[in-house]
Parts: C-alpha cells; structure tokens; sequence
C-alpha cells in the first residue's frame, strides 16, 4: 500500500487544508508536496493518532477496525455497502457545499479526516478499487487500536425475552461420556458418525490420524473429570484445525479456499466474554447485531463469492451477502452450541425441542462432575450396566469386550456374547482380563454362571451355537435316498434324519428344480 506521503500528493491543496483543520493544524505552505510533508510530521505520531481515533463516533471507530482487521485495505464496493459511499465532487463543488461539515456516510468521516483513502490495486481477479488506510499510518492506528483492545467491550444484542428463555437446557460434561463411548468404537471397529468429536479428539492430540494415541488416551479418561473437560476446552481454544464453519450439519464447503477459524473463534469469544456472566442474552438479537456492526467478522477482505458453500437440503450455493444468514449467521448460532457442548453455556428455547433462541454463560462455573459415585450391575446372563458417573477409563475397557446396546439416561447397557469375545480376542483381549475388571469393580458379585462362561471361554471357544438353517424334509426316507443319488446332491449340507437333510445357503430353488426332474412336487414353507 502507498505510504502518507504518496498518499496525499495526489490530492489538491481544498482536501489537505480539510484534512488538516480536522487534525487541528494550520499550514504553513500553499505546495501540495511541501503540505504533505507537513502533514506527514504531525500525523505519524502515535499520540496524535490516539487522540483523533478517541473523537471518532463509534460506528466510524468500527470502520476503521474493519480495515484495520483486514490488513490496512479493504474491497471498496464491500466497505461501501457497510459505511456508505464518499461523494464525488470538484473543488469548486467542495468549496461551496462543504461536505466535511455534513458527511453522509461513515466513510466521508474517515475520508475527510484524512485516515482513508481509495485506490486501485491488482488482484486475482484483476484491478480492483480499495478502501485503504496509508501503510505507515496503518502501522500507527493498528498500534493504537491494539493497546486499546484491553478496553472493555459492550455487549452486543440484549437480555433474552421471557419467552425466549422459557424451556431452560442446562449444560453438562456429558461431552467427557461421548468422548469415552467414541474412542471405544474406534478402538473396536464400530461405526460412530462424530464429525465435531472427531476433530476435538484431534486437536487434543488425543486421536492423531484417526488413531487413538494410547499414552494420552490413558491421560484423558484417568483424569478427573473437571481436568478431563478442561483439556477439551484448552484444546478447542487454541486449535488451528477445529473448524467450525466446515462441521454446520446445515451447510456444506468445497473447493480449496481458505478461512480462518482460530482467528474468527478468539473474535466471537471477545464478543461472548462481554456478556454478564449467568444472564440469559438472546441469541437472535446477539446475531442481528453481529451482522450490523461486524458483518464480515470471519471474512477479512468481505468476500462472499469465493468461498463455495452449498445448503446441505437441496445443493443450493449459498454465494453472496444475501446468505448471511444461512451460513456466517448460522456459525454463530453452532458457536454458541460448541459453547454448551463444552460446558461452557446454557441454552433455552421457547418450548421444548424447539431451536433454542436465547444462551446463559457459565464460563467461571464448575459443571463437571466432581465424584465417581456410579455403579456397574452385572446379570448371569452377560448383561452390564454401568453409570455414566462411574470411572471413564473402566467402562472404556470393559465396553471393548462387549456388544453394545442403545444408550439410556446415564446408563451404558452392554452385552457379552460370544461375537464380541472373538472380536475382542482379534484386538489381543482376552476373556480373563474382562472377569477380572468385573471381578474388582463389583467387589466380587460376578454371577457364577458368567463366570464359569468367561473362565470356559478362553479353554473351548463358542460350545454352543444357534443358527437359521433351511430344512428340507420328505415324508418317506426312499425319497430322500434317492434325492441323495441325483445331481441335487451337492447342494445338500448335514443330514438331520431318515428324513431330513439341510440345504446349503441359497440352493433352495436348485433343489426345488431337481426334485421336480425326479418327479416330486414340492413347496416351500415360509
């Protein structure tokens, strides 16, 4: 970007007394080379800069971070559409109507007050007309900008309504219970879609190329659960992979552009940090009031037509501002769901299973459970209960040696049977190692019959077995005799009786079409 100096030379001497009066200067030359240069002194000086930028109403101290967080420039027709446009006029115009001292837009604020300017400049798609801040200029505000960061925030949107925060949907570490159940299933080869779990267990380093890494897997279920919850969010934190625009159910990204998901995460989490601490806040007054001060808070450069993001429900691209809503609005609204997914923050909604409409955070409360004070339950017939609030590490163990059944309120129902100890003996597990978690973490209340079943296992394998067979059954044993003479014989498996014999898998219409060569009609019972 041109430095102050070129910056002002393209200008006439009208703009730079405008310009300089705004600052407080008075000229001491009419040269537009030598103004420049005068200005220059007195502008790049840090003091200056924080006294003009502290005047600035809070909308133009908004466009000028904007530019700022771009980089120093910005595409013109993006910043204009947000900060409005800057009049086109001559001098003899500008001398008579004096814009400076009514400004239309937010950008004649800035334009006369000499802290942007516009230009063209290449690009990928050509020469393109920018908003820009001069670079040695830039490097001042940025500077000033950055120390008054530490400022305190006001929070954007407003308390939730009654109606919005009607149905309260309290947070949890219920997170800490899915996190155990999916490394579980990686371990034993079930099929678990997790996208967002996934990826956390990654920036945790706790799965690394979708691997459980054994040392800080065993870190992280033998932790105590708050330090457990913690680790996850510390890891979300600071995570450069964990995207959270590319995990919305809602949307869909392709192509190889690029965002920026740390930088947008620590800039949603500035504006959440702002909220009271245990005050509902409307999440679509919080949303609303992103898209009018920041609207292009994940897009530096406010480019809505590179990135190519299509509605998961029909495959329609979502390219342009005009789908705020339904891709960086709604990344909000997935933030705000990672925030009590982690623990972080309640949520509420109108009603029950309605889309919930207002978030309390919860950022300095403890909401991890701090005891082990769950049970295992085991029955003769190889069923395990085990309490979510039971230990991690051991319902991680026990749960590879077993069948899994649908998860109820804080209970793990699993089932041993002799496919999952086979499964298990592929994985190098054996039978004993199961009785004896069970043994110690039940004080010994093992049932006699599992535990004569477990101690069998590992000697004789599976000693019993049921299985669905097709029969064929004749009413005389001369009928099949011969049915075992003809070419029908090869599809024929174990014989049961005089009378009856098992038919191989899929052989049955074979086997009807041999028994009519022999002249025997027969029928298949279903």
């Amino acid at each position: 970007m041109p430095d102050l100096y070129h910056t002002l030379l393209k200008y006439d001497t009208g703009y730079l007394r405008i310009i300089a009066g705004s600052w407080g200067l008075e000229l001491e030359t009419s040269e537009v080379d030598s103004i420049s240069e005068e200005l220059c002194a007195s502008f790049l000086d840090l003091e200056a800069v924080t006294e003009t930028i502290d005047i600035l109403s809070p909308e133009a101290r908004a466009a000028l971070n904007a530019i700022v967080e771009a980089k120093g420039k910005i595409e013109w027709t993006i910043f204009a559409r947000k900060y409005g446009e800057i009049r086109e006029m001559g001098e003899a115009k500008r001398d008579r109507e004096r814009p400076h001292l009514k400004p239309i837009s937010t950008a004649e604020i800035l334009f006369y007050r000499g802290l942007i300017a516009k230009a063209f400049f290449d690009t990928d798609k050509g020469a393109q007309e920018f908003a820009y801040i001069p670079e040695d200029l830039f490097e001042l505000i940025h500077e000033e900008m950055k120390e008054g960061s530490g400022k305190s925030i006001e929070p954007l949107g407003r308390p939730a309504t009654p109606v919005e925060k009607a149905f309260e949907i309290p947070t949890s570490d219920h997170i800490l219970d899915d996190a155990t159940t999916y490394l579980a299933a990686l371990r034993t080869g079930k099929s678990l879609l997790k996208p967002e779990l996934h990826d956390l267990l990654t920036a945790a380093k706790i799965i690394k190329k979708d691997i459980p890494q054994a040392e800080a897997v065993k870190s992280f279920l033998e932790a105590s659960r708050a330090d457990a919850l913690k680790m996850l969010v510390e890891a979300w934190q600071s995570s450069q992979t964990f995207d959270e625009l590319r995990l919305i159910p809602s949307i869909i990204c392709e192509g190889e552009w690029k965002n920026q998901p740390l930088v947008t995460r620590e800039f949603l989490l500035d504006l959440v940090n702002s909220i009271p601490q245990n005050k509902w806040w409307s999440i679509p007054a919080f949303m609303r009031a992103i898209k009018e001060k920041f609207p292009d808070y994940q897009r530096p450069a406010g480019d809505y037509d590179s990135w190519f993001i299509k509605r998961t429900s029909d495959g329609q691209y979502l390219r342009g501002f005009a789908y705020w809503d339904q891709v960086d609005g709604a990344l909000i609204k997935y933030f705000i769901q990672i925030l009590h997914w982690l623990g972080m923050a309640d949520l509420a909604s109108p009603e029950k299973g309605k889309e919930a409409t207002a978030f309390r955070l919860t950022l300095n409360v403890e909401r991890s459970t701090s005891k082990v004070d769950g049970k295992i339950v085991v029955a003769s017939n190889g069923k395990i209960t085990i309490s979510r609030f039971f230990s991690r590490a051991v319902r991680y163990q026990i749960s590879r040696f077993c069948e899994w059944d649908e998860e109820k309120e804080d209970e793990y129902p699993y089932r041993v049977t002799a496919q999952s100890l086979s499964q298990a003996k592929e994985q190098g597990l054996k039978a004993e190692q199961l009785l004896s978690l069970l043994v110690k973490y039940t004080n010994g209340t093992v049932p006699p019959a599992l535990v004569k079943a477990l101690k069998q296992w590992d000697t004789h394998g599976t000693e019993a077995r049921v299985e669905k067979l097709l029969v064929l059954r004749v009413n005389r044993p001369e009928i099949l005799e011969e049915i075992r003479k003809s070419k029908a014989s090869k599809f024929l498996g174990e014989i049961l009786s005089p009378t009856a014999v098992i038919i191989k898998s899929g052989a049955e219409s074979k086997v009807l079409a041999a028994l009519a060569e022999l002249g025997l009609l027969s029928e298949i019972e279903t």
